[in-house]
């Protein structure tokens, strides 16, 4: 894949501010369940920039080749716990809000399992990964993760 535009030539200043509060929001929570978030966002929206980045960090992070493969199916898998499944739901409501605004449920969850900061880090966290499948979808973008490419 050939990208249409390359946003860091593009707009130097701005990516690396995006690149940088990025890394912040994602060192906010727990690694594992950050991983999990962006790549159930990017399977939502479709980016296999972003999935394929995502599942190589969260490998190399000790995350399970079943808990990546079930991500698609996670209402009907039992290996995620509580607090997981909150994230993803959240996750799954916050990315589909032109499907309609039915995250009451999802809400719910999120604050049974995180406290308020977190529920805004993690907000942020679904906001960062939705923003960068739109640059990776949008101008074509591939980056092929370090990690990945060790592999």
């Amino acid at each position: 894949m050939t990208a249409k535009l390359d946003p860091f030539a593009a707009a130097p200043a701005l990516m690396k501010d995006w690149l940088d509060t990025s890394t912040r929001v994602a060192g906010s929570l727990e690694p594992s369940l950050i991983e999990l978030v962006k790549i159930r966002a990017s399977q939502i929206n479709g980016c296999a920039n972003c999935i394929n980045m995502h599942t190589a960090e969260a490998r190399a992070q000790g995350e399970t080749e079943q808990r990546i493969y079930l991500l698609s199916a996670w209402q009907e898998a039992p290996c995620y716990s509580d607090r997981e499944r909150a994230a993803l739901a959240w996750t799954d409501a916050l990315t589909r809000l032109s499907e309609g605004h039915r995250h009451q449920e999802a809400l719910e969850a999120l604050q049974a399992q995180f406290t308020e900061e977190e529920q805004v880090k993690l907000t942020l966290m679904i906001n960062v990964i939705n923003g960068w499948n739109r640059l990776a979808v949008g101008f074509g973008l591939w980056h092929e993760s370090p990690v990945r490419a060790a592999a």
